[in-house]
């Protein structure tokens, strides 16, 4: 992975765009990032992981934006990057609040990502190709090209300042955590983890499939019961050799045992079967006998009761003979009869049609009537002529009402519109007004704004006026007391000068010496000196009046100038004031904040006017439109209304004359069909009343002398004799049944073997029964002891079938599990004679750090001028624990292993990056062998003295010798000097900047 251009908008203390040039700082191989404690040197690497895989280098909740960054401005990375031979364009924007486009407020800015390729064209024309705008695409195909996690990256590309110090110093757990997530060993954890828990399956199921032989076994012992019994000891629970072969053997001995005893059972049940057979047969003899004996009983008795209905079966006889003469007169009797029935029949329906007629036609003769019926079907035949123009009227009925209910409508909607219209001048006049009113306040409100504004500069104004105006006040007392004080001094300076003066001869006169010249006369004796008098001022007196006369008058000075100053200052605010009183301006600056208030309440209104007034021009449009549609269709209905007015009155008419007294013509056709109805009627009655009359006089004759014939006197006593066909086969029946009843009890009385029966004892079937019952018993409990015993010999051997089964699953599952069980402890460093306590992750990274040791070591070789060398130790932790990771480092100068934690802190940075250094070579490789040219080591140089900083720079320099560049992020002023392309990142109040510097540091 090489960097070309990294760049940075909004991003952490960085508030603008920068750009790093990675391509330029790289120039030597070796570049140095420095400045202030948190000015942003880290932030650059976190721009470079966010690039590339969308996250910050630590999981914890990072903000990304900067503070310092204009709200407009979105927060970017743009990283320009080689990896594995492709050279990309990676654009993220991450989620973050911008404002909205349009209105107020803010709104979520999602997260984007652009990702684009470089290309060539067929030209060789160089051009960035867009690859894909998915988060999830663009991060699989980096990562995939990097070949590492996050994770990895960060710890191999960025060798962070004290981590593998902490490396250096931790013990196995620790470092297990940080090459377990460098490796992705977790795998191997899962491995363990499996085979433990693939161990506990295989004990669960061995011990789920031992309890089903248990199980088992007691089913058997209870199928066997308490009289079977074994040589061989049942399977236990807590002998579980006992659950495999030695069960199978109890088993079978059971089951042998089972069936000598069902051999024994099946022997007895057929003794009992035999036994029984006979007291059946025993049993049979004596109800058959029972049966002959009471059936020849039973035939005698019937037979007397038959013989005593011999006088009632005559009767029969006699009343079935007069039935049967009766009954070849039946036709006749039956028309007789018939024509009788329909005589009355016709005579009643003739009075009931005639009781129907109107008082003219009762009376009426068959003929007559049948001619009146013919008069009225002519007539109705004229009135269904009229009705479709009965329809036609109602028809013409119905719309009239219809058109009628329309010209109100119209009507309605007329009066509606002109109504509206009428009121609309009024309100579009007042509507006009609130316009006109509100467009003058808003005029008004923009002239009081200004009014305003500028009344607030007078209050300002006026405000500072009145503080200067009392300033001057105060100042001008000061002045008056620093003048008095100033003249006071000076009167007290001359009149100390004066005194002194007075007293000079006194002054002098004390510095006289004997032998030495008077100053003023020269003379050297000295016989009368002036003598001082009391209180007479010295020198210093008089300087010291005079420094306080000159601080008086330089503290009056200052007193006047500050005076001139406020009287200016005053004079100032009074001009942009004016004179009047500071209470008057906020008088009138309430008043016209009040106005300005009530006149943009008024504007206000503006909009909801002109709102109001679109809304009046489309209903005027609409009430203008309905008006004409109501005018145009309220005149066509009245047109309509008239013309078809007086068609329904000459409908009208007509229609009356033809229905008379009835409502419509429908009822009077009803009328005169159901008068012409009952004439007819009537006259086909009268004429079947006469038919019948005729057909009664001929059939009663016949009958009459067809009786006379059969020997009975009337046609009363025949009707009587005569039988109908169920009753005469019912006295039919009777006499045959009582015929064959009487032969076939006399057959049975006539049977030889029943009479050879009767002449023996009488049969005794309680006792054959009561014998038979016994041997059923007997019977019936052979055969349950048999199939008792067949039954447990089956239940066993089914049993021992299923225990066959589990005790084969059983022996394969012990074997299953014995291995599981092993291959659990091989993994986790339990297994017995295993010589060190060795989990498979700790083994897989046991060897990765050998890897890491040894990549590490060529760099510590060089760095510690060969006296250390870093060695993995696999030895036996304290107290059992687990082993596999231990670190010792060895010093040639004594030849013996030490301890990590007694190196010294520079002795501990160089080890610590010889580590870091060996542990990104091996990732690199791990991860696919993707080389990464770009290397950064932040901090820990401060801790080296001159010669081991030039060793450890000594092989950095070896890594760029392999086309790798380092970045070296360090405040050491010392690595400023001896690197010449360094990156400055520079802290302000407004965000951090980037310069790049390419001399060194003097």
């Amino acid at each position: 992975m090489r960097l070309h251009h990294l760049t940075l908008q909004a991003f952490g203390p960085f508030a603008g765009t920068h750009t790093v040039d990675f391509d330029a700082l790289s120039a030597d191989g070796l570049f140095l990032l420095h400045g202030d404690t948190g000015a942003g040197k880290s932030t650059l690497f976190t721009a470079i992981c966010f690039a590339l895989y969308g996250e910050p280098p630590v999981d914890r909740d990072l903000t990304l934006r900067s503070h310092h960054a204009s709200t407009d401005v979105l927060t970017q990375v743009t990283l320009d990057v080689t990896i594995a031979g492709h050279r990309l364009l990676i654009d993220r924007v991450p989620q973050q609040m911008r404002p909205k486009k349009n209105g107020t407020g803010d709104t979520a800015q999602k997260a984007e990502t652009r990702l684009s390729r470089w290309t060539t064209d067929s030209l060789g024309q160089g051009h960035w190709e867009p690859a894909s705008k998915s988060h999830q695409e663009a991060g699989k195909e980096i990562k995939d090209l990097l070949g590492m996690s996050r994770t990895q990256f960060c710890q191999v590309v960025l060798l962070p300042q004290n981590e593998f110090t902490k490396f250096l110093y931790s013990d196995a757990s620790k470092r297990r955590d940080l090459l377990g997530k460098l490796f992705h060993t977790d795998r191997y954890a899962f491995i363990e983890r499996w085979l433990n828990d693939h161990s506990r399956t295989t004990q669960k199921n061995r011990d789920a499939t031992r309890d089903e032989v248990l199980h088992l076994a007691a089913r058997i012992h209870q199928a066997a019961g308490p009289d079977l019994k074994s040589q061989h000891d049942a399977p236990t629970s807590d002998a579980a050799h006992t659950l495999t072969g030695p069960a199978l053997t109890w088993a079978q001995d059971l089951i042998q045992a089972s069936q000598a005893d069902a051999l024994t059972a099946q022997g007895d049940a057929e003794t009992a079967k035999k036994n029984q057979l006979t007291h059946q047969g025993r049993e049979a003899a004596a109800r058959e006998l029972h049966r002959q004996q009471t059936t020849h009983a039973a035939a005698r008795e019937q037979l007397d009761l038959l013989d005593e209905q011999t006088s009632h079966q005559e009767t029969l006889d006699q009343r079935r003979e007069q039935a049967r003469r009766a009954q070849q007169l039946a036709p006749l009797l039956h028309a007789a009869t018939t024509a009788r029935a329909d005589h009355t029949r016709a005579q009643d329906s003739e009075s009931a049609a005639r009781s129907r007629l109107l008082p003219e036609h009762v009376a009426l003769e068959a003929t007559d009537l049948a001619t009146a019926g013919q008069h009225m079907r002519d007539d109705i035949a004229v009135l269904n002529t009229l009705l479709p123009e009965e329809a036609t009227l109602h028809q013409l009925t119905a719309d009239l009402k219809r058109i009628d209910a329309e010209r109100q409508d119209f009507t309605v909607q007329q009066r509606t519109a002109r109504d509206w219209l009428e009121q609309e001048t009024t309100q579009r006049t007042a509507l006009e007004g609130r316009r006109e009113a509100a467009r003058q306040a808003e005029e008004e409100s923009r002239r009081h704004q200004g009014q305003l504004e500028t009344l607030n500069d007078r209050v300002g104004a006026a405000e500072r006026r009145d503080a200067h105006l009392a300033q001057i006040t105060t100042t001008e007392q000061r002045l008056a007391t620093a003048q008095k004080d100033t003249e006071q001094a000076a009167q007290t300076h001359i009149d100390i000068r004066r005194q002194r003066t007075e007293g000079m001869a006194a002054e002098l006169a004390a510095s006289l010496t004997d032998g030495t010249p008077c100053p003023v006369c020269g003379s050297c004796s000295h016989p009368a000196p002036a003598q001082a008098a009391d209180g007479q001022p010295t020198r210093e007196d008089e300087q010291a009046a005079e420094k306080t006369h000159q601080r008086a008058q330089q503290q009056r000075d200052a007193i006047a100038a500050q005076l001139q100053q406020l009287r200016e200052n005053a004079a100032s605010a009074s001009g942009e004031a004016g004179d009047t009183p500071l209470a008057d301006l906020k008088t009138e600056h309430e008043a016209l904040t009040t106005q300005l208030a009530d006149a943009l309440q008024q504007a206000a209104d503006r909009r909801t006017v002109e709102e109001e007034l679109l809304k009046l021009d489309r209903e005027h449009a609409t009430m203008t439109e309905l008006d004409s549609i109501a005018t145009a269709g309220l005149s066509a209905r009245n047109a309509t209304y008239d013309t078809q007015s007086q068609r329904q009155a000459e409908l009208t008419e007509k229609l009356q004359t033809a229905r008379g007294t009835a409502s419509t013509l429908a009822a009077r056709i009803d009328d005169l069909t159901r008068t012409a109805d009952h004439l007819e009627q009537a006259a086909e009655a009268s004429r079947t009343a006469a038919t019948a009359a005729q057909a009664l006089h001929t059939r009663t004759s016949e009958a009459t002398d067809a009786a006379t014939l059969q020997g009975f006197d009337t046609l009363a006593a025949a009707d009587e004799a005569l039988l109908n066909e169920q009753d005469l086969n019912n006295i039919d029946e009777e006499i045959n049944q009582w015929r064959q009843a009487r032969a076939a009890h006399q057959a049975v009385l006539d049977d030889p073997a029943l009479q050879e029966a009767t002449a023996q004892p009488a049969a005794d079937v309680d006792a054959a029964a009561s014998q038979r019952a016994a041997a059923d018993d007997q019977h019936a409990q052979a055969v349950t002891a048999a199939s008792t015993a067949q039954t447990r010999t089956t239940e066993l051997t089914d049993l021992a079938t299923t225990l066959g089964e589990a005790v084969k699953r059983l022996e394969t599952l012990e074997q299953a599990h014995n291995t599981a069980r092993h291959l659990a402890d091989l993994a986790t460093g339990n297994a017995s004679g295993t010589r060190v306590r060795m989990q498979l992750e700790a083994y897989v990274l046991a060897a990765r750090l050998e890897q890491v040791v040894t990549a590490a070591n060529t760099r510590l070789y060089l760095m510690s001028e060969g006296r250390y060398t870093l060695r993995h130790s696999d030895h036996q932790a304290a107290h059992g624990a687990r082993s596999g990771l231990g670190l010792e480092i060895t010093d040639s100068w004594t030849g013996r292993p030490r301890k990590t934690d007694t190196l010294s802190g520079g002795e501990s940075f160089f080890a610590s990056l010889s580590l870091a250094l060996g542990l990104a070579d091996v990732v690199t490789h791990e991860a696919g062998g993707n080389p990464l040219d770009t290397l950064f080591i932040d901090e820990g140089f401060g801790t080296l003295d001159d010669d081991t900083l030039h060793n450890v720079l000594d092989v950095l320099d070896s890594l760029r010798a392999h086309d790798r560049t380092v970045g070296v992020i360090s405040h050491i002023p010392e690595l400023r000097r001896r690197i010449t392309q360094r990156l400055h990142v520079k802290k302000g109040p407004t965000g951090s900047t980037l310069a790049h510097l390419t001399e060194a540091a003097e």
